[in-house]
């Protein structure tokens, strides 16, 4: 599967000279399994009865064949670029889709469903698939596996595959900040220790149904996001400081949980992935990084993770995604997923290439 649009040279170098590495170290990651929200979803949500989708045109225009996938994304996602860089397939396919079979799934699928959250409230407003049924869903995954590659071999994928989870963002930005509840109950403080509380949870089971190398990904600055930066007009439509202080204090707490969770379990290999200061550093200097466009999206902005602005009836679609530094008003391009992916294999995952 090919994209119409590539990454930039340098990534498309750095890809091939990974998968080398690979190839030499004879690391092989067997496969690419993911929970997650919509940053990870390559179109859970398409099958499911949510208004929380992506499967509509301007969505995939640079992704194979121009088709709308259900990624919130011109093209590929974050994981896709990871799974390649693996030497593995170069698109992670969604598990509720039909088209795919446990053949396709055996070296990567995504569990994940775009607008939730760890937080069960935070799935429940959109309705869309909470991180307990993600999980059940992974159970099911492991029953399908073991039936077509026999227990031996299935217990080998299990324990040797890559775990990628990547959630939060809604938590804060759709939830405690958006609706009335959590923050009539909880201070934001009780709230990211609470999130905590159920990424800890969720890790320990991941460990007890085999996982050993798991990535626990962090928030990006959420205040930078162009929904984000188009409400702030008091502050001139720059970033939202107060929410990316949340998001570094939250990651930091993450990063806590995953030396604490690596000490306890025996065998878990567990790296924290941060999204964070290089999203930060692209936004700060775009030019470095090849953008012309920071503050609004290529795909202008919409409300919730839906974008609904994006539609192909929208006449305000940038021609050039990879100018941009966001598609919509939540989601990065093609191009910044690219540059994301790399800097998390280099800086978080390169010990999982000679594992």
């Amino acid at each position: 599967m090919e994209l119409k649009q590539m990454a930039p040279s340098i990534h498309i170098l750095w890809l091939l000279s990974i998968q080398f590495l690979v190839l030499v170290k004879g690391g092989k990651i067997p496969a690419i399994i993911v929970f997650g929200d919509s940053s990870v979803d390559s179109g859970n949500n398409n099958y499911i009865p949510t208004v929380a989708r992506s499967n509509f045109q301007p969505y995939g225009r640079d992704f194979n064949g121009g088709r709308p996938t259900g990624r919130f994304s011109n093209g590929k996602i974050t994981t896709d670029f990871i799974s390649e860089a693996f030497g593995l397939k170069p698109a992670i396919p969604a598990y509720l889709d039909p088209y795919y079979s446990i053949s396709d799934f055996a070296t990567g699928v995504t569990f994940a469903s775009a607008a939730t959250g760890y937080d069960n409230a935070t799935s429940d407003f959109l309705s869309v698939i909470p991180l307990w049924k993600q999980l059940e869903h992974y159970k099911n995954y492991q029953k399908k596996l073991r039936a077509y590659l026999g227990d031996r071999k299935a217990n080998g994928v299990i324990s040797g595959a890559l775990y990628l989870i990547s959630v939060g963002t809604n938590d804060f930005l759709e939830n405690y900040y958006a609706i009335p509840g959590r923050s009539s109950e909880y201070t934001i403080e009780e709230y990211e220790n609470f999130l905590v509380g159920i990424a800890t949870s969720f890790t320990e089971k991941l460990y007890e149904l085999g996982a050993r190398k798991i990535s626990l990904g962090g928030l990006p600055p959420m205040g930078c996001m162009p929904l984000e930066r188009t409400g702030n007009l008091m502050g001139g439509s720059e970033c939202v400081d107060s929410f990316n202080n949340l998001a570094a204090d939250f990651n930091g707490k993450l990063n806590a949980l995953v030396i604490k969770q690596n000490k306890k379990f025996h065998g878990m290999q567990m790296v924290f992935s941060d999204p964070y200061g290089i999203l930060m550093k692209i936004i700060q200097k775009p030019a470095v990084y090849g953008f012309e466009v920071t503050a609004v999206a290529c795909c202008a902005t919409g409300m919730f993770e839906m974008g609904y602005a994006c539609s192909r009836r929208n006449p305000f679609t940038c021609s050039n995604a990879d100018k941009f530094v966001f598609w919509d008003s939540f989601h990065p391009t093609q191009k910044t997923c690219s540059i994301i992916a790399t800097y998390i294999v280099q800086n978080a995952l390169a010990k999982f290439l000679s594992h």
